[in-house]
């Protein structure tokens, strides 16, 4: 199973964030929620930026994306950094400058919900 990397993660139920944590854990995955404010979600601690994961040597094999096109533009160097072996950007979350950039190095890029791809058993 995969490790994965949520940005913009969320403790708020209603936030598809939120789902995708609760749902990748179902599905056997381990879940790493990124947020700068939140502290736990779903009993799995908090990483405040994508950065410290960096800094940790944490291996991630995919990211999935819960943040806007801004924001995940200001993580670009971050995310090259990390590594991670592919990038989903989930509704809302589309970045064509980010994802090139993010071919460029290699790493696999999807315009895709996490939730459809688990549960329909792309993912």
């Amino acid at each position: 199973m995969e490790v994965v990397a949520v940005l913009g993660a969320s403790s708020d139920t209603n936030r598809y964030s939120y789902k995708a944590i609760q749902m990748l854990k179902e599905y056997g995955h381990t879940p790493i929620p990124v947020h700068p404010r939140e502290t736990e979600v779903l009993g799995y601690k908090v990483v405040p930026e994508i950065k410290a994961l960096v800094n940790q040597g944490t291996k991630v094999d995919t990211l999935t994306m819960y943040v806007n096109s801004a924001l995940s533009t200001k993580y670009q160097q971050d995310i090259i950094d990390l590594k991670p072996r592919r990038v989903i950007f989930n509704p809302g979350s589309e970045n064509p400058g980010l994802e090139q950039a993010l071919k460029e190095k290699g790493i696999k890029v999807e315009e895709a919900c996490t939730l459809v791809l688990l549960r329909t058993n792309q993912y």
